[in-house]
């Protein structure tokens, strides 16, 4: 890969060579990076594993660890943002700004980092003269609430590097940070990988990025030509393209123009059926919130139970706000531990997932596997090995075959083929 002047867009990466789908185009550690607030406590602040039992790191009694060797690792990093954290206790800092202030330690360390050989974290781009005055405003309090957050380490603004802006810092965050995912696409975390910044948008994008912990993986969905530009989705590609654009423009300062924006070529699609239907599923998704307890998911699904039993004839399942109902009732019923009727929500959103995650897609990947999950609960195991085929034809290509999800996957079909033989 190299860097080069992609017209209209800036900066891009384009191929010094053909490839297939599936290839491995590039590995990166991030240059800094922070477990979300709302994953806190569940995930290793290392690996960004998903255990119920972590070590407690005991000054700031915050960061969690798989073990010993992942608090050792990971002691580079947490060193001097310990004692921020402890100093501004019981309040705990957004992500941005814990973000943000890794980045200043790892300056300030000048810490070398291999995701910084394309491209720099002095050379990416704020566009604050794109900002509105909203998002200025946002961004000064941010600013405030760092020097606060690093008052312990950092005194006054006088012992940062001369030529760190931190209003300037928080831009870039903004509009060149990755969401880290695990395996099956849940957000477990923020980072900055610089060289992978020129990567442009395409909501068809050539290109996926997975995640390994918090090792970026940069992997080809299609052949790709040499001298071709090299292009992911920055949004979730199942929104209409309006939405799409919105933020975009909100986010990154830029509309896109890509074919499929050009064409809204699912849009109509996506609000199929009745409009007064469609309005009320967007109300029920609106309301959900994030439940956690058994009661929250018991309410949950009986707001999902009533609309689709209310709504039968009104929608297509491929009306994205009816397939946001599906998938609520799905997770309520796995987190309620009914799983038949799991499986039947399961099965009816994968006809639309196909629809709208065509060609190699993780997420459409990760829907089989929790589908076929479903199906081996209930003793189909014929039928989950089918599904487990399709997720794995697509995995293969979108996480690669040495994935930690791919094993798993590998290990669900195992014990799909051990219950076939004992029938």
């Amino acid at each position: 890969m190299e860097k080069f002047a992609s017209p209209g867009k800036g900066n891009g990466l384009r191929l010094l060579r053909p490839v297939k789908p599936g290839e491995l185009l590039y590995r990166a550690e991030p240059l800094a990076y922070v477990v979300t607030k709302k994953r806190l406590g569940g995930v290793c602040e290392r690996c960004l594993s998903s255990k119920k039992q972590l070590l407690r790191c005991s000054q700031c009694k915050v960061a969690r660890y798989c073990d010993a060797h992942c608090q050792k690792e990971a002691w580079q990093d947490h060193r001097r943002e310990c004692k921020c954290i402890k100093s501004v206790e019981p309040n705990f800092p957004p992500d941005s700004v814990r973000l943000v202030g890794r980045i200043v330690f790892k300056i300030l360390g000048q810490t070398p980092c291999p995701s910084e050989k394309l491209y720099s974290f002095s050379d990416l781009k704020s566009n604050t003269e794109d900002l509105n005055e909203e998002m200025k405003e946002g961004l000064g309090h941010l600013a405030t609430t760092l020097l606060l957050y690093l008052k312990v380490e950092i005194h006054d603004a006088s012992q940062l590097p001369p030529t760190l802006d931190i209003f300037q810092t928080f831009a870039k965050v903004t509009c060149n940070s990755f969401s880290i995912s695990n395996g099956e696409m849940q957000g477990v975390g923020v980072g900055l990988y610089p060289s992978m910044s020129l990567l442009n948008n395409s909501c068809d994008p050539n290109c996926v990025i997975i995640f390994e912990g918090p090792q970026l993986h940069l992997r080809s969905i299609r052949e790709i030509q040499k001298g071709e530009e090299l292009t992911i989705s920055y949004v979730e590609t199942m929104m209409l393209t309006s939405e799409r654009q919105q933020h975009l423009k909100r986010q990154y300062c830029f509309e896109c123009d890509c074919l499929m924006c050009h064409t809204k070529s699912k849009d109509a699609d996506m609000l199929a059926g009745d409009e007064k239907a469609w309005k009320e599923a967007k109300e029920v998704i609106n309301k959900m919130g994030a439940p956690k307890s058994k009661e929250e998911w018991e309410q949950v699904l009986l707001m999902c139970q009533t609309f689709l039993r209310n709504n039968s004839s009104q929608l297509p399942d491929t009306n994205i706000y009816q397939l946001k109902v599906l998938d609520l009732a799905m997770d309520a019923c796995i987190n309620l531990g009914l799983l038949e009727e799991a499986l039947s929500y399961g099965n009816r959103t994968l006809e639309p997932y196909r629809f709208y995650y065509s060609g190699f897609h993780p997420l459409r990947a990760v829907q089989l596997m929790r589908v076929a999950k479903l199906q081996y609960s209930q003793e189909m195991f014929s039928q989950a090995l089918e599904t487990l085929k399709q997720a794995y034809d697509i995995m293969k290509v979108t996480h690669g075959t040495e994935h930690s999800l791919v094993h798993d996957l590998m290990m669900l079909k195992e014990d799909c083929e051990a219950g076939l033989l004992s029938e």
